[in-house]
């Protein structure tokens, strides 16, 4: 699967400015990769550090955590009807900072997936140089009607 970004719209109840996903570019049967590019325009920049832009360590785990529920609601039919949950965290690391002009690649493996739920490890990478990783959990749930 590779989906643009108009078409990540479909999946994700996610908008601006809280849409940090632009694509993914790979999917195979145990993992996902998406980008994020990062720019000067992204407005967390005015006060996440005024003439030091460096991108919240919290959006990035957050736009991990958006690649692993598009690897989920890609697996069930009428994606449509689910909505996912950022539900944990584990063994968080932050290795690097991310700045304005970085691409931020972020590779997801799922290491168990249930009914409702899947566990992932995710690692976000600029230029093939590690930037933070962690075990994500993610849970689904019917939309609200």
């Amino acid at each position: 699967m590779v989906l643009t970004a108009r078409e990540i719209l479909n999946y994700l109840p996610h908008r601006y400015p809280f849409l940090l996903v632009d694509k993914i570019i790979e999917q195979e049967e145990k993992r996902i990769v998406g980008i994020k590019n990062v720019t000067i325009n992204e407005p967390f920049f005015q006060g996440h550090f005024p003439g030091l832009p460096i991108m919240p360590g919290v959006l990035i785990l957050e736009a991990m955590a958006q690649v692993s529920g598009l690897y989920y609601l890609s697996n069930v039919e009428e994606p449509d009807k689910y909505v996912f949950y950022f539900a944990g965290l584990d063994k968080v690391k932050f290795r690097k900072p991310v700045v304005p002009g970085d691409q931020l690649r972020m590779e997801v493996e799922v290491l168990r997936s249930r009914k409702n739920s899947c566990k992932t490890k995710g690692t976000a990478l600029v230029d093939g140089e590690l930037a933070a990783e962690a075990e994500i959990f993610v849970m689904a749930d019917l939309r609200e009607k």
